[in-house]
């Protein structure tokens, strides 16, 4: 298809690895234009949320922040529940993205508040576009189930509200698409206004990665003492 139809697929995979004992990940394959497959990138982080408790069964991924050329533009995958994470998209841009894609399935109760922001703010912090992609509607189970967290068993993880949308880094943004229907949004990206933007606001410049990289190494330390000034 990615080549018959002459586009970049980006197609969301459960992978079982069977040279590592069958070890699942989630993870995401990037087909280019050609029909060859460039490559892939596994979940970074893992949720423990509620129904939403992947650690049962997914790994966090090994395949670090890949960034693949495409003949469209340079792409990442930053995939779910990453985008809660400002260093994820981060990485992907110091490795160069030009669009970043964040393939979702989250639920109204759980996330719908901060839909309209992150990915938004993300292409802003690290001048590139990103693409915010959300499942939509509901699945119903035979079986009811519980997620450990004391609550009652029920059939449905709740509703996937949809709103997808692409998001530019001078702060603008398309409309979402529904929250009940499925639907596909077409955008025309200019990707001279990520080199634009950043020359007006030179974030990666500014950003003092050094300092943060030192103290960030620190803190993963056992014997690390936050830095709290006290009367």
């Amino acid at each position: 298809l990615a080549k018959k139809y002459n586009m970049v697929v980006v197609s969301p995979i459960l992978e079982r690895d069977e040279i590592h004992g069958g070890t699942l990940w989630n993870a995401a394959v990037v087909v280019s234009n050609s029909g060859a497959v460039l490559g892939k990138s596994r979940k970074n982080h893992i949720p423990r949320v509620g129904d939403f408790n992947e650690s049962t069964y997914y790994m966090e991924g090994n395949t670090g922040h890949p960034v693949f050329q495409t003949q469209f533009g340079t792409i990442a995958v930053n995939i779910c529940y990453g985008r809660h994470h400002p260093l994820n998209w981060l990485m992907f841009s110091i490795n160069g993205a030009e669009i970043i894609f964040n393939p979702s399935a989250t639920i109204g109760t759980l996330s719908e508040s901060l839909w309209p922001i992150e990915a938004r703010n993300a292409a802003i912090a690290n001048h590139c576009f990103t693409c915010a992609i959300n499942r939509v509607g509901t699945e119903y189970f035979k079986n009811a189930f519980t997620s450990g967290d004391g609550g009652k068993a029920h059939h449905d993880l709740g509703h996937f509200y949809g709103s997808s949308y692409v998001a530019a880094p001078d702060g603008s943004r398309t409309p979402g698409l529904s929250r009940t229907r499925d639907g596909l949004l077409v955008v025309e990206m200019d990707l001279n206004l990520c080199r634009q933007v950043n020359d007006k606001w030179n974030f990666k410049m500014t950003g003092r990665y050094e300092m943060y990289a030192n103290k960030l190494a620190e803190a993963v330390q056992p014997c690390f003492i936050p830095n709290i000034i006290k009367e």
